[in-house]
């Protein structure tokens, strides 16, 4: 341990014992339930930092991600009933809804700018009809998008001025797979 690192922990030991002594101090009269209470601090203390220190364990149990087996993407239904996915698009990762009924690999104008488009300079000259009416939409080429160990290039896509909470992958992309299968509460792509 460094000098720095020594001195920040002595300060914060004595900042600890000033205030523990303040509080006996202040609450002598009622020192069984100061340590009741304190007791209770002490259990969501050891609590939160058991749950920070699992979560890399519980996480697949609490919100699952999918998982690439081979030529073989295994998606779990998420908590909202949909499946989702995340791919490399340039190198950034972005979150998809999968969408069989959308005829297109869709990103939200905030996705396009995290991957590098300026959605200011493209060109909105398509439209679709969404469930939330009609939406203008610029195509684009996609110049890199990974999956797993796959890597496509120069992938077509649309880029809508529509309010998305996120980017919807459609059947454009998803016929490149051989197989698309929803069993349980899975589904399965196959390459």
């Amino acid at each position: 341990m460094d000098n720095v690192s020594l001195g920040n922990v002595a300060y914060l030991v004595l900042l600890l014992i000033a205030i523990g002594g303040w509080m006996i101090a202040a609450n002598r009269h009622q020192l069984g339930k100061m340590a009741q209470q304190a007791a209770i601090w002490g259990f969501i203390f050891l609590g939160t930092i058991a749950a920070f220190g699992l979560w890399s364990d519980i996480r697949d149990d609490v919100a699952p991600r999918a998982a690439v087996i081979g030529n073989t993407i295994e998606i779990p239904r998420g908590l909202d009933g949909h499946y989702h996915l995340t791919l490399g698009l340039n190198g950034t990762p972005v979150d998809f809804v999968i969408d069989t009924g959308a005829s297109d690999m869709v990103l939200s104008m905030q996705d396009a700018a995290r991957i590098g488009l300026d959605p200011e300079s493209l060109a909105f000259t398509g439209m679709a009809t969404t469930a939330n009416g009609t939406v203008r939409t610029a195509r684009v080429r996609i110049a890199k998008v990974q999956l797993g160990d796959a890597t496509e290039t120069n992938v077509p896509a649309s880029v809508t001025q529509g309010e998305m909470q996120g980017s919807l992958l459609g059947m454009s992309y998803l016929q490149r797979f051989a197989r698309i299968e929803i069993t349980g509460n899975k589904m399965i792509l196959e390459r």
